[in-house]
């Protein structure tokens, strides 16, 4: 995908913010610090579109990028660091669902997992979120550069059972240093972030 125009369109906090389009949108979400900005960033074709920062917890809004005037990506606030207040994390929490569960245009969600470890209870609990509200989710596993090749089975095998994923449920190894998965994340988006493929909510 040759991304020729991207914008940062709004940082919403609300769903009056969100931009009044039929454009379909792709969400990405993850632990802080698992590498979402750096995913986006490399998808985008871009260096600095997405913040990234050695400080976890950074991204605080739904942050809404127009890609090539056709379709959204929204990136969505990292769960779990602990540096962030009870009282904020509850209000992410809350703003994250609300945008999940309400959003017609949302055609699905990347969700990151790092390639290194297993799934953490966070993890696992926005995926069960995820296939509750029978979004379609796409796995990927982040940082496979920092992972042996040939432990790159163990990983995704690792995740699949963590997270309970069924045989069909898909799971893509990622790294934004090497660009490893980039097209196979690409060509998921192309896929779910069209009309036809809203949920009828």
């Amino acid at each position: 995908m040759q991304v020729n125009d991207v914008e940062l369109t709004i940082s919403a906090l609300s769903p009056a913010q969100y931009p009044d389009t039929q454009l379909g949108e792709i969400a990405f979400v993850g632990r802080s610090n698992v590498g979402k900005s750096s995913l986006i960033n490399t998808l985008l074709q871009r260096n600095k579109m997405a913040r990234t920062s050695s400080t976890p917890g950074k991204t605080q809004t739904l942050n809404f990028y127009l890609v090539n005037q056709a379709l959204y990506f929204v990136d969505v606030p990292g769960f779990g660091y602990a540096k962030v207040s009870k009282k904020a994390r509850a209000q992410f929490a809350a703003m994250i669902e609300e945008y999940l569960q309400t959003r017609q245009q949302l055609g699905g969600v990347v969700q990151l997992v790092d390639a290194r470890h297993e799934p953490t209870e966070l993890d696992i609990s926005m995926y069960d979120y995820l296939r509750y509200y029978e979004v379609p989710v796409l796995v990927a596993g982040t940082k496979i550069d920092k992972v042996k090749k040939s432990q790159w089975n163990k990983s995704e095998s690792s995740h699949r059972k963590g997270l309970g994923m069924q045989p069909g449920d898909e799971w893509v190894p990622f790294s934004a240093l090497n660009k490893i998965g980039q097209d196979t994340v690409w060509q998921w988006i192309a896929e779910h972030a069209t009309g036809e493929n809203h949920r009828g909510l």
